[in-house]
């Protein structure tokens, strides 16, 4: 019989011993940077709104003929009066907030105590740890988060989406927007659908 010659010897690496069942690389995850601020939201959602008065025209109130018609017109609403609606949730989230000054009293000392941490950007010792600014901050939000739930922050925000969801659907199901379709944004519709 022959006998079979060659190098086998080879440079194995054991792979890194995980944490958890599903390794985590955090190189690949999305920066934080790259997200829009709140303001820039805000102004995103500004420039597309649609008039205030083709979007409470009562005239354009009716129900749908079909099930195949309230689907079409439940979708194009959406998407035509979508900043529309996203001004309709804050709106009432700043109605609870208003209303619920224990809240908004917790939410205002966590945005002053984030602010001061970012002006003052040094790193704190804590049981040996030392601490960044941006994971002083991260501490500081999630100890906040007990506090608002104990001062109602979830059934505030549950309410409101809720009451959100219920405008929105009711705009939604009973708005014609067959009725304000124009050559100019025919098109657009005609995509939408």
């Amino acid at each position: 019989m022959a006998q079979a010659s060659g190098n086998l010897s080879g440079n194995m690496h054991q792979p890194p011993p995980s944490g958890g069942r599903f390794p985590v690389d955090l190189q690949s995850l999305p920066s934080l940077s790259n997200l829009p601020s709140p303001l820039q939201i805000f102004q995103m959602v500004r420039n597309s709104l649609r008039p205030w008065v083709v979007f409470f025209n009562i005239n354009n109130f009716k129900t749908a003929v079909s099930m195949q018609r309230l689907n079409s017109r439940v979708i194009r609403n959406l998407s035509y009066f979508q900043a529309n609606y996203v001004f309709i949730f804050f709106v009432l989230m700043i109605y609870c907030l208003i209303t619920a000054p224990c809240i908004l009293l917790v939410i205002l000392a966590a945005a002053f105590g984030c602010h001061k941490l970012r002006v003052r950007n040094s790193n704190i010792t804590i049981v040996g740890q030392q601490l960044t600014p941006s994971q002083q901050i991260i501490a500081l939000n999630l100890a906040t988060a007990p506090v608002l739930f104990l001062v109602g922050a979830g059934a505030v925000l549950f309410w409101t989406l809720g009451a959100s969801c219920f405008v929105i659907a009711m705009h939604a199901i009973f708005y014609n927007i067959d009725a304000i379709v124009t050559e100019e944004n025919e098109g657009f519709l005609a995509q939408v659908v």
